[in-house]
């Protein structure tokens, strides 16, 4: 009896332990829930975002780990922190996968550059938690009905966000663009050279090019060679992990990396000019010897 007993105030003390340890984990997820999010429009709308994507996944999933991850990012953005779309590496996506939702990534990222968080917040806000949503339901791979309604939302918002971004006023427009908004530019003309801008991303501490890189890098050259261009600007960077020096290195073998796939294609390699600058004009801004992916990257812009 004795024993029994012993067995059955074990049990009790593992059974409090678990529903302690389960509410400590639940902790972010209540702080967000209550949090007042402050920032710009973009992070406030991100933080509303990523609440109903975390209370959906407890609610209807019952997906404790994954709602604790993104209640953190949804936290960052209540703060006004600049979160981005979750970086593929982090995940564990099977082969066929994962080069898909690089490149999604990349695009998606891109045209966040180009001003679509200032223009757009609610839809790009929408976008990347679609985006989270996608790759948090690839990695499980078992609910083809969720993978397909996270992606198709992705590439809905996102194509909606490419359509309007070329066309988003300038901070300081040229005159000529004043008496013409952007709702009445033909979102099927190409859009002017001095806003085309491709991104190629690169793997932590590395220089050669993955298959995402080698997609953008494809249109990047379509685009130059149906263009009358005078130049072609490759600028390397890096992330802030490691040392100056060496990401001054890096940022430039990223740049020349790009210049020899460009060149391949069939671009002139008399229109390419390269240039690096390192851990400096960071796409994030991160302190000191963070592996941030959306700064890891060789920018291509057109003149």
């Amino acid at each position: 009896m004795m024993k029994m007993r012993s067995m059955v105030l074990l049990a009790g003390v593992l059974a409090l332990s678990a529903c302690a340890g389960y509410n400590d984990k639940m902790t972010e997820v209540r702080a967000l829930n209550n949090a007042n999010a402050v920032g710009n429009a973009f992070t406030q709308k991100l933080a509303e975002e990523y609440k109903n994507y975390v209370n959906r996944e407890l609610k209807t999933y019952d997906d404790h780990a994954d709602a604790e991850h993104f209640a953190r990012k949804g936290l960052a953005a209540a703060r006004g922190d600049m979160v981005m779309p979750e970086p593929v590496s982090d995940w564990n996506i099977k082969p066929g996968y994962a080069e898909e939702l690089i490149v999604a990534r990349s695009r998606l990222v891109n045209v966040m550059a180009l001003g679509a968080r200032e223009t757009q917040p609610e839809l790009s806000a929408f976008a990347q938690t679609r985006f989270d949503c996608w790759i948090e339901e690839q990695e499980e791979n078992f609910q083809a009905d969720k993978i397909s309604a996270c992606q198709s939302q992705f590439m809905d918002s996102l194509g909606q966000l490419e359509s309007v971004a070329p066309q988003a006023p300038a901070p300081a427009p040229e005159p000529a663009f004043v008496e013409a908004p952007a709702f009445d530019v033909n979102p099927a003309e190409p859009m002017r050279v001095e806003n085309a801008k491709y991104i190629v991303f690169f793997d932590f501490d590395q220089s050669s090019l993955n298959s995402g890189a080698q997609s953008i890098i494809d249109a990047a050259a379509e685009e130059a060679k149906s263009r009358q261009l005078t130049t072609i600007n490759l600028v390397g960077h890096t992330d802030t992990s490691g040392s100056r020096d060496y990401n001054q290195r890096l940022s430039m073998k990223r740049a020349n990396a790009v210049r020899d796939a460009m060149t391949q294609r069939g671009v002139d390699t008399n229109l390419l000019s390269v240039n690096h600058r390192g851990e400096d004009e960071l796409m994030v801004n991160t302190a000191d010897d963070v592996r941030e992916p959306a700064n890891r990257r060789t920018e291509i812009t057109f003149q």
